[in-house]
């Protein structure tokens, strides 16, 4: 345990994650208070704001000790909020690393879309020089992830040059039933077998969700299409079927410049399921293994194998997808850098087309972070080596860095980051993470986020629980209402029902 007081609220989340960085297999309590913490920690850290200069301690757990061991003092000017938390978050960093003798890749960076950093300052003309300065000076990055930020921000500022985004918009459709759950899962999903009777009520609310979002946004185009999950092969083919068909039926897909499945989990895979795929004219699909490994495929709970990956990739290739992505997790329990090599071999000899490489996130939902005890013995091994070693290998595919997000608690405090092959990198993630475009997303769990004009970003959020979402559908639609609220006026002066 770590402890950190406030002597008033302000940062709280931007402390909390840079700590838990530094510290990830502990647990970081972070709370407002005068009182000195009398739990027991590893040490416990002070932050106090005073008028003109925050001031950061760190204390020996010993409660006899009452002088810190680390202090630091920064002048701040608290009408200048940004400015202050990157004081804040400076002087925490130094504090941390002389504490622990470590850097860390990303720095005091604990945002989840780095690339917006030097994508703001290529929009405003600011030289690639400028733009390591200003993040090697204000979140001490290294020089490796400072590069390669700003290669994935250029790579998406020549993408979204060809796009309307702002006179469109991206769809996100949620199958969330998986196969079984995976052990470090903490996505909305839930196991196929209990839910199979009850698939068909869960479609008929989602194709209700479809038909307002097509009403509502009538006047827009559509660029891209993403049916995503869980596991939305879990469907049986004519329920694909009838899913795809309605879409096309209720939404005009002429200006859809992508159409994504995520064929995902290779055991729910068959060739049917992909005929009715290509059939409908989906462009591109997952077949996302995330190891090559028998043993850890089975410690981690996915009943495949990965022979079946490289079947079903096989199969696809035969009936025409030239657009498939496999993603791929580094930091898998007990996995070494020899089982990754041996995982990026099988993968260089398929050879697809996107490659997105995930440095694992242990999420609080995760059954391995809710029952930690169980999994003790465990090791997560994740290291500049093992990300080297799969970014080279995608090198050697043909395959540049096209996207890249990080996550909480991420092991190594590295990123995730999606390679492609030149004319296949996916429109869709790289909306997502720029945050250009409003992306309206329907089924259980799904967030929409209406981006306006002047940059501002509204979400909402659908209910998790399948079957709260059958029952509140009407709810769900009324939230999408408000959201929508103005594109009701621009439809009505267009001639076109909003209702």
């Amino acid at each position: 345990m770590i402890t950190v007081q406030l002597n008033k609220t302000g940062f709280e989340y931007d402390i909390h994650s840079l700590v838990k960085a530094f510290f990830p297999s502990e647990d970081v309590s972070v709370t407002v208070s005068k009182e000195r913490a009398m739990e027991e920690a590893l040490f416990r850290i002070v932050t106090e704001y005073r008028e003109n200069e925050i001031e950061v301690s760190f204390f020996s757990s010993d409660a006899q000790v009452q002088e810190p061991f680390l202090k630091q003092t920064a002048e701040v000017d608290f009408s200048d909020r940004k400015e202050t938390k990157n004081r804040l978050k400076q002087i925490c960093y130094k504090m941390l690393s002389e504490y622990t003798g470590r850097t860390l890749p990303w720095g005091n960076l604990t945002g989840i879309r780095p690339t917006k950093i030097p994508m703001a300052f290529l929009n405003a003309g600011k030289s690639e020089a400028f733009i390591r300065d200003y993040m090697k000076e204000t979140y001490f990055a290294s020089d490796e992830k400072i590069r390669l930020s700003i290669d994935i921000a250029k790579r998406e500022k020549e993408l979204l040059s060809k796009l309307d985004y702002e006179n469109g918009y991206s769809l996100y459709i949620g199958i969330p039933f998986c196969p079984s759950t995976c052990l470090y899962c903490s996505f909305t999903s839930y196991p196929l077998g209990i839910w199979e009777k009850r698939v068909d009520e869960y479609l008929l609310a989602l194709e209700k969700e479809i038909a307002f979002v097509a009403k509502r946004f009538g006047n827009r185009h559509l660029n891209t299409v993403y049916i995503g999950g869980g596991t939305p092969t879990t469907l049986k083919p004519a329920q694909l079927n009838r899913l795809i068909r309605y879409l096309k039926q209720n939404l005009d897909f002429s200006y859809c410049r992508e159409f994504t499945v995520e064929a995902g989990r290779p055991d729910s895979i068959t060739g049917e399921k992909l005929a009715v795929l290509k059939e409908q004219n989906v462009s591109r699909i997952s077949i996302n293994p995330q190891t090559m490994n028998e043993k850890t495929l089975r410690l981690i709970g996915r009943n495949h194998t990965a022979e079946q990956t490289v079947e079903s990739f096989h199969l696809a290739r035969e009936l025409g997808f030239d657009n498939i992505n496999m993603d791929l997790i580094i930091g898998l329990p007990n996995e070494t850098d020899q089982d990754v090599n041996h995982t990026m071999q099988c993968i260089a000899e398929l050879c697809p087309d996107n490659l997105t490489v995930h440095s694992l996130a242990l999420k609080r939902a995760a059954r391995l972070s809710m029952f930690r005890e169980e999994y003790r013995d465990l090791v997560f091994e994740s290291t500049e080596k093992t990300v080297g070693l799969t970014a080279g290998y995608a090198k050697r595919m043909g395959m540049e860095p096209y996207y890249l997000y990080r996550q909480k608690n991420m092991a190594g405090n590295f990123e995730n980051v999606g390679y492609a092959a030149p004319g296949k990198a996916g429109i869709y993630n790289v909306l997502i993470m720029e945050e250009k475009q409003s992306i309206i997303a329907c089924g259980a769990g799904s967030i929409s986020k209406r981006v306006h004009p002047d940059g501002r970003i509204e979400r909402c959020e659908n209910v998790k629980d399948v079957a709260l979402y059958i029952e509140k559908i009407d709810e769900m639609i009324e939230r999408k209402r408000k959201l929508l609220a103005d594109e009701s006026v621009k439809l009505k002066k267009d001639g076109i029902s909003g209702k």
